[in-house]
């Protein structure tokens, strides 16, 4: 499928705009190589971007798909969620994806003195972004360019628009146990019912990177990974939502969380090694 590409400006930030020949669109902005809007065709908007996100100097853009690395959360000494959304991203340009045929976009990130503020490791990052007629695909690939052997966790935390939170389900995670960050992490046994969203959800599912499905009535988005080992289902629920000046009260009613992501055990990459890890999302 051919893939053009126009430069515009949001809220200061550059920005491309991922048109396919079919007409399916997604927003990308360079800050943190952020995609924030996917737009299938035909199709409304799949992706929910908080209205009071913000887009300043270190600041994370609330909603969209924000990329985690090289730390997830608070799961070691860094910065939460680690520095790659916080910092700009470079545009390489449009490129062939491996394996699928499609044109990808291709943002780059280096390590830089930034970089190196946080974590020592040199490295190159590349997100490449796809679009098919009613898929979109995001694969982030990380390679190991200094000369001793480096560890992270990453994800890909994508923010997936519904319209009446209580009509939402996600099913795939029926059988599998997580570990549920709203109680300190407790190991939790699998419940054996697709799961619902009645409060604040905060789950790891550890080696679990099978095919989701997020059904709203008859409308679903069925979310599969590869390269990922666990998947991250989050929702702050009303009263942390409310207290959350980049989101505000009920905006959790739009949204949930299923993030494709390698957050349990690091990926340790000796020097010249390289890892990838995809999440295709389909409506």
């Amino acid at each position: 499928m051919a893939l053009s590409c126009d430069l515009f400006q949001r809220d200061g930030r550059d920005c491309l705009r991922l048109n396919a020949d079919d007409g399916a669109i997604a927003r990308i902005s360079l800050h943190g190589a952020h995609v924030l809007s996917w737009q299938p065709s035909p199709g409304r908007e799949r992706l929910y971007l908080s209205p009071r996100a913000s887009f300043a100097d270190g600041a994370a853009i609330r909603g969209g798909i924000p990329v985690v690395f090289p730390q997830f959360a608070g799961r070691g000494p860094m910065i939460k969620h680690g520095f790659a959304r916080l910092l700009p991203w470079r545009f390489v340009g449009i490129e062939a994806e491996p394996g699928t045929g499609l044109a990808a976009a291709v943002l780059e990130l280096n390590d830089s003195d930034d970089t190196r503020r946080y974590w020592p490791a040199r490295f190159s990052a590349r997100l490449n972004v796809s679009l098919a007629s009613d898929a979109l695909t995001v694969r982030l690939a990380v390679r190991n360019a200094g000369q001793t052997p480096m560890s992270f966790t990453t994800a890909l935390h994508t923010y997936l628009r519904v319209g009446d939170l209580d009509a939402v389900s996600l099913q795939g995670l029926e059988a599998a146990a997580f570990e549920d960050s709203t109680r300190d992490g407790l190991a939790t046994a699998a419940e054996h019912r697709p799961l619902r969203f009645g409060g604040e959800i905060d789950r790891i599912y550890a080696d679990c990177a099978q095919e989701l499905r997020l059904c709203e009535g008859d409308n679903a988005v069925a979310i599969t990974a590869d390269g990922f080992r666990d998947t991250v289902v989050w929702n702050p629920g009303a009263a942390l939502a409310a207290t959350m000046a980049d989101l505000g009260a009920d905006e959790h009613r739009h949204f949930v969380c299923v993030e494709s992501g390698t957050v349990t055990a690091p990926v340790t990459l000796a020097p010249g090694e390289q890892w990838s890890g995809m999440q295709r999302l389909q409506a």
